[in-house]
């Protein structure tokens, strides 16, 4: 993996990574042409966040069945993530390698070999 001193190298695809799901893959071909730390460390945050958005939603249509209740657990969840979403996206257009809150070390932990 190339380690380079200017910041730019890897921001592109770090910044993609965190646009929808096609912009990730968009953002990992974009890596695997140009291997950098950064790029790399974003598409991991990025992975766990879209493996918890999916297990979030999986969550929220047992919720549901809850009347008000899940109706408000489910509400401050997809808040939670839009604020992970958020801050790994600011992170990303600072060229920082900051991980998510709470749940971004583990995802550095779960997908260390990937995107190398």
């Amino acid at each position: 993996m190339e380690n380079s001193q200017t910041p730019e190298n890897g921001k592109t695809a770090a910044i993609i990574s965190y646009l929808t799901l096609i912009g990730w893959i968009i953002a990992f071909v974009l890596h695997s042409g140009n291997k950098t730390r950064l790029g790399a460390y974003h598409l991991r945050q990025t992975l766990g966040l879209m493996v918890l958005i999916v297990s979030v939603m999986i969550l929220g249509y047992i919720l549901n069945m809850i009347p008000t209740l899940g109706w408000m657990i489910g509400s401050a969840l997809n808040i939670g993530l839009l604020v992970l979403w958020l801050t790994g996206l600011i992170s990303a257009i600072n060229g920082k390698e900051k991980p998510l809150p709470i749940v971004g070390l583990m995802f550095q932990k779960w997908f260390v070999g990937f995107a190398v």
